[in-house]
């Protein structure tokens, strides 16, 4: 779609040239929701493409993934053999339903940024301890749990003129086993809820409820709880505000498909089931 308010792009070619915020700009990466309605408000695009991020790095401390690292690129990656985790990069790519060429421009840090409870990214980044870096409009940087970043639909901790950065997943999460699940109402729907558990060496539980709530919601134990202390826990962590009503799916459909999947991974990851 033309975004016929646009009256500049700019194109910086490093940090020094990003230019000061004013009401009327937007980040551009990918443009996949940018592009695809109208955006009245807008004046200015930054196009953050011509900064060159190198797409991820490897290496002892685990993976970091610039914002501007499309889907396509993060499904290509070639992952570490000990890092048990890394089938779970194609699972959260593949819940991303979109033709080749939404996957070759939309991007990780677009999908966290547009902080749609669907966002399989999200999910991802979330599940595997993600830390997400912001630069600040005065130079400098913070950092923030992909958790504490995503605050609910289309809404982030981003002040004005912020740029994600880049999402640091560490090595310790990465060698985690996991257990991913997901539903829609349709074959070829958006995500009606999203779960995905982890498993440590030493036997720590982690859950992860996205799609289904209106932000992440993780869930930690020691150990593998029983199927009653997880039942009591998701009551605890997820109130009935929290459950997300569209028309992809009604909040008490959610909770009840929510609980369904948590028991299975919950059985998987415990050895209950194959």
């Amino acid at each position: 779609m033309d975004l016929n308010t646009i009256e500049t792009v700019v194109k910086p070619r490093d940090k020094a040239d990003l230019p000061g915020w004013q009401p009327g700009d937007a980040w551009l990466a990918g443009g996949t929701w940018l592009f695809s309605e109208p955006q009245p408000s807008l004046r200015r695009l930054i196009d953050l493409t011509g900064l060159g991020w190198e797409t991820h790095r490897i290496d002892a401390a685990g993976l970091t993934l610039a914002a501007t690292c499309t889907i396509a690129a993060l499904e290509r990656l070639d992952l570490p053999p000990a890092w048990t985790a890394a089938p779970l990069v194609g699972q959260c790519c593949r819940a991303l339903l979109g033709s080749f060429k939404v996957w070759n421009l939309a991007t990780v840090g677009g999908n966290l940024c547009m902080a749609l409870p669907a966002g399989p990214m999200i999910a991802l980044t979330a599940a595997l301890d993600g830390i997400c870096t912001l630069w600040t409009p005065q130079g400098g940087e913070r950092q923030l749990p992909v958790e504490a970043f995503v605050l609910g639909p289309q809404s982030t901790a981003l002040a004005p003129g912020e740029i994600l950065r880049s999402i640091a997943l560490p090595v310790a999460a990465l060698r985690r086993r996991t257990a991913f699940r997901r539903i829609s109402l349709s074959p070829n729907g958006r995500s009606g809820a999203l779960l995905i558990g982890t498993l440590d060496a030493a036997g720590a539980f982690a859950l992860t409820v996205t799609a289904s709530t209106r932000r992440p919601v993780k869930i930690a134990f020691a150990t593998v709880p029983d199927a009653d202390a997880l039942t009591a826990a998701l009551a605890a962590a997820i109130p009935a505000s929290l459950w997300y009503d569209d028309v992809h799916g009604a909040p008490d459909w959610r909770e009840r498909v929510t609980h369904h999947l948590a028991h299975d991974i919950r059985a998987e990851l415990s050895g209950e089931i194959a």
